[in-house]
Parts: structure tokens; C-alpha cells; sequence
């Protein structure tokens, strides 16, 4: 299974943690610290950082065991259905070797057999993709928790008002980018979702 199938999530999201003083009239300026003047990752009053979400996606440890538990749980149902191909291979290759052989009975026979078990395999693929992706999609849920999480503490720890994927913002100053402590966060595990500790 590869990285780019299983963990190419879009992620954008956001960490409201303060949110402005109900008498604060003035409508804040978001330029994301591309250049207003303000402080690292300040705008009127507000504290902004970004994330790169999908790095942060890779660095989640619990990752290695998501990629286990759908091999475990997949691997034999995809054993078999690769054999099964294999077999109806065997039926379309005798079909065509054996055709000066064979009577037409035996042929149709033959060609009966190898059109059921090929329509078999083809709703059997169908269903095994579809429960695939409904588990894998799940387990990414749980990833993406955990991600969150980290993402919440270190806004909370930090005191920012606001965090969001990098690629919800148009500019953004690598000096507010927060990813790196995020990435802390998730390799001491504060980030990690009680869920995801379940077996």
C-alpha cells in the first residue's frame, strides 16, 4: 500500500482557541504576517500560526499500525482474490490452446464456467475495494484526531488564537509556522487520541 494511496489527505483546518472580546469593533486584518507591520504571527491583536497538515499526517505514530491492521485485515480476502484470478486465466489460456481439442460442448462448458467465475471475481474486487476504503478512511479519521489534537495543545500551550493549514493561507512567514513544535507534540504522544490507543 502506498503513501501517496493511503496517506494523500487534503487537510485544512482550524484552531480557534481566544476568540476576539465581544467589545473589539474593529475588524482584524488578516495578512497573515506578509508584511503589516505587526509582530510574529500578530494581527490586530490576534495570534495566527500555520501547519503544514500533511507532513504532520506522516510523523503520527500510530501510522505504522494503521498500515498493519489493514494488512492483517485485508491481506488474505486479497490473497484470494488474486488466486481466483489466476484460475480464471487458466480457463480463458485452455480455451484458447485446447480449441482445435476440445468438442463444442466441452467448450461451452468451459467458456460457461470461466464467464461466471470472472463476473464472481469482478463483484467479489468490488466489494473487497469497497470495505478497503470505508476502514482505511476510518483509521485516517483517527489519524487525522490525533493530528488535530496536537495542533489544539500547542495552541492552548502557546496561547494562539488561531491555527491553520498552510495551505488555506495564500503568504504565510515561515516565522509563524508552528509545524515543528506540532511534530513535538505527536513524538511525546501528548497529542494522542484515547481512540487511537484502543487495540
Amino acid at each position: 500500500m502506498s503513501n501517496a494511496s493511503l496517506w494523500g489527505v487534503l487537510l485544512g483546518f482550524f484552531v480557534m482557541m481566544n476568540a476576539p472580546t465581544a467589545g473589539a469593533e474593529q475588524t482584524p486584518d488578516f495578512d497573515l504576517g506578509t508584511g503589516g507591520g505587526g509582530g510574529k504571527g500578530q494581527t490586530s491583536g490576534l495570534k495566527i500560526g500555520v501547519v503544514d497538515g500533511a507532513a504532520l499526517m506522516e510523523k503520527v505514530a500510530q501510522r505504522e499500525q494503521t498500515s498493519k491492521k489493514l494488512e492483517r485485515e485485508f491481506s488474505a480476502r486479497q490473497k484470494k482474490l488474486k488466486a481466483e484470478e489466476e484460475e480464471v486465466n487458466k480457463i480463458k489460456d485452455r480455451l484458447v490452446k485446447e480449441e482445435g481439442v476440445l468438442s463444442e460442448e466441452e467448450k461451452a462448458k468451459l467458456a460457461k464456467e470461466g464467464q461466471k467465475r470472472f463476473l464472481d471475481l469482478r463483484n467479489a474486487e468490488a466489494e473487497y475495494s469497497q470495505d478497503f476504503n470505508q476502514t482505511r478512511n476510518e483509521e485516517q479519521q483517527k489519524l487525522f484526531k490525533i493530528v488535530i489534537e496536537a495542533v489544539q495543545a500547542v495552541a492552548r500551550d502557546e496561547n494562539y488564537d488561531l491555527i491553520l493549514d498552510k495551505g488555506a493561507a495564500l503568504l504565510a512567514r515561515d516565522s509563524i509556522n508552528v509545524t515543528a513544535k506540532v511534530a513535538s507534540k505527536l513524538e511525546s504522544g501528548e497529542g494522542s487520541s484515547k481512540a487511537s490507543k484502543k487495540p
